[in-house]
């Protein structure tokens, strides 16, 4: 076995080959931009080597940098990751060439299933579903209305090389097909100096499920069932689980032996997924192969007891694989979800800054225990995983120069909907400061009507989230039982507050039992009967809610028991109550006597200033181009500047007629959240 690998990689993915490659007795050495000196890869690592400054173009991405630590270290295999150099046959072959294995698979099938009209002229060839469409070089707009009629509209206009959404379009008429099909080869010239364009049938009511293979050079390939990776927001998944909700074992079956007769058409080697564009009847067409590790790998492994890491270690370095298809039991249900530093309430723009607080889930597992990578018996009812796949730590910083991505929370139980259960505490008592994230939106998501019945479809977070997310309303008996829990945590902090002070030997008595709880516009008289074991909070019309806890004040979380169930509350104080965020709900609750609480009512409500003059930067990042000047006229739509951050640039345009007064930042100044780059009158 290889004695010492190089991870070509950082963040996350660097994170958890290192965990196998330790299991293995492997030791590891790990590469750093100037960004990631103190990164948690580094820290986990052997070694670490240097390659250059923070823009992955700089470091990450120059194949020599990477060789000359290979050099350096002597590292015998590299483990690409995902993204970077993870597809790139021009790696694969510089590694080859200086004698270092490729954790990955052979230069050749990366070559061919990096193409999409390559690839999916293999597919055909190999028997493999694909969507109807026309494959050849299309010369101009007009040849692509005749094609996109012939197939029949709606069709999609891809870019060949494309990837991440880029040179994408969907039309439904002759005119969009027209428009599409100059702007996708516009797009994928820019994006990726290849601006050859195909065109094939838009499925309707379309899932994206994919098939996870594992090969290896002898001539041996098995596949470990699929994943659903349907919720996505601009073609990047955000929940993934396994298996599908959708499918059955006929349609599984069908899907997993052509996506293996795909992969030894290429003669593939490694791990890898193809994916497949769904229909509501269960019709699926070969959508891409991905010849590397995929982000969402997480939850083949927790529901097949197979490290997909250490198989792919194994099939570099020449061994055969240890299973069979007959092998492979799919057992239990596994979700992830993909926690992002980005705001949800600013339409998932990129958040960079401090981790002041970062408090993951423990991760922990009870169930049936695995050998060799197989089940040994049944998972015991109210057996469930946890585990978090992290790069980041407390205190470190999230680089405005990366992908976004903090963390990949799992839960793994019986039964899908126990999964769903598990999410839903893993995310509530998931903390984080310092940053925007998305820990709001995906509690939405486990909650949604959509989800839980398992109907969503690519279109899910467009359909249901038109307008963005603006946060979660919770119903009356969710409200009650934070009113009740705000009540009993006022108490104890009242009661602690009083002995502080020590004017009065009965601190309990002191306090009050009868408060009135406010939160989501609404108010909650309630009367708290206090005991030794918890407290009883009975609301106005006598139905009374039973709380009880180990929270003291000052705790950031408090899992309480109410009533019957168990509630997790991130808890901050706020003059007169706390800042409470549940379920992706994020309320102000304050807790007064009944004259406070009449007094307040009588109070008026703070304006919020007028910023409908300015533009605010709404994320932090670095001004690319300012396309106006002071003195300027604007239209309503008109490009005003382009930010950039975490990968992405975002243009901002007016949003009304105006005329530019003041310019406050210029191209190469670094902005927060809400700076103010420019004034109108």
């Amino acid at each position: 076995m290889f004695k010492k690998i190089l991870i070509a990689n950082r963040g996350e993915i660097a994170c958890r080959v290192i965990k196998t490659a330790r299991k293995m007795g492997i030791k590891t050495v790990a590469i750093y931009s100037d960004a990631d000196r103190n990164a948690l890869h580094v820290q986990m690592a052997d070694e670490a080597v240097h390659i250059g400054p923070a823009p992955a173009n700089q470091s990450y991405i120059v194949i020599e940098n990477v060789m000359r630590a290979i050099r350096e270290t002597g590292a015998e295999a590299v483990h690409p990751g995902y993204g970077f150099l993870s597809e790139n046959s021009k790696f694969a072959a510089a590694l080859e060439k200086e004698g270092v294995a490729f954790i990955g698979p052979p230069k050749g099938a990366i070559e061919k299933m990096g193409d999409k009209i390559t690839s999916k002229k293999i597919a055909q060839e190999a028997d493999v579903s694909t969507v109807p469409g026309y494959m050849g070089l299309i010369e101009d707009a007009e040849e692509a209305v005749k094609i996109s009629s012939e197939i029949g509209y709606p069709v999609m206009i891809k870019a060949s090389a494309g990837g991440g959404g880029k040179g994408m379009r969907i039309a439904w008429t002759d005119d969009e097909a027209r428009e599409g099909f100059q702007s996708s080869k516009n797009e994928a010239a820019s994006s990726f100096g290849d601006d050859r364009i195909f065109i094939e049938k838009f499925v309707t009511q379309p899932r994206h499920i994919e098939i996870q293979v594992l090969c290896d050079s002898h001539g041996n390939g098995i596949y470990l069932g699929e994943r659903e990776c349907s919720i996505q927001r601009r073609n990047q998944k955000v929940v993934e689980e396994a298996p599908s909700p959708f499918l059955d074992e006929e349609t599984r079956k069908a899907m997993g032996e052509q996506a293996v007769a795909l992969a030894h058409a290429v003669d593939y080697a490694s791990a890898g997924t193809v994916e497949f564009i769904v229909d509501g009847e269960k019709n699926f067409y070969f959508l891409e192969m991905n010849t590397r590790l995929q982000v969402e790998h997480p939850v083949t492994e927790l529901i097949t007891g197979v490290d997909l890491v250490e198989q792919m270690i194994r099939v570099a370095y020449g061994e055969k694989l240890a299973l069979s298809q007959d092998d492979v039991k799919l057992q239990g249900w596994a979700i992830e979800n993909r926690l992002y530093a980005e705001d949800p309430y600013r339409g998932f723009l990129p958040s960079i800054g401090r981790l002041t607080r970062y408090r993951p889930p423990e991760e922990m597992a009870s169930g049936p225990l695995m050998e060799k990578g197989k089940w040994q018996g049944e998972a015991p009812q109210g057996a469930f995983a946890m585990r978090n796949d992290t790069g980041v730590y407390e205190g470190g910083e999230i680089s405005m120069y990366y992908d976004p991505m903090i963390a990949k929370l799992c839960t793994w139980a019986p039964s899908r909907a126990a999964a769903i259960e598990h999410m839903r505490d893993a995310l509530d008592g998931f903390e984080i400061e310092g940053i925007g994230h998305n820990l709001p939106f995906l509690s939405a998501v486990m909650d949604h009507e959509i989800f839980i019945k398992g109907e969503m479809t690519t279109a899910f977070i467009e359909e249901q989230y038109p307008e963005g997310f603006e946060g979660v309303e919770l119903d009356e008996e969710a409200l009650r039982k934070i009113a009740a829990s705000a009540a009993a945590m006022h108490r104890v902090a009242e009661i602690r507050r009083s002995r502080v002070s020590g004017r009065m030997d009965n601190h309990e008595r002191r306090v009050g039992a009868d408060w009135v709880v406010s939160l989501q516009g609404q108010d909650y008289a309630v009367t708290v009967e206090a005991d030794k074991e918890g407290a009883t909070v009975r609301f106005e019309d006598g139905k009374p809610i039973r709380v009880a806890s180990g929270w003291t004040p000052g705790d950031q979380l408090a899992r309480l028991t109410v009533d019957d169930g168990h509630l997790v509350l991130k808890v901050g104080k706020i003059s007169g109550g706390f800042r409470i965020r549940s379920r992706g709900a994020d309320l102000k609750v304050h807790v007064r006597t009944p004259r406070q609480a009449e007094l307040a009512s009588k109070m008026p409500e703070k304006v919020a200033p007028d910023t409908s003059k300015m533009l605010l930067c709404p994320m932090p990042g670095m001004i690319v181009k300012i396309d106006v000047e002071e003195g300027d006229e604007v239209q309503e739509g008109q490009p005003l500047c382009t930010v950039e951050a975490m990968k992405m640039e975002n243009i901002l345009r007016a949003e009304k007629q105006g005329t530019v007064t003041k310019i406050n930042a210029g191209p190469g100044d670094s902005l927060a959240v809400d700076d103010v780059i420019m004034e109108f009158e």
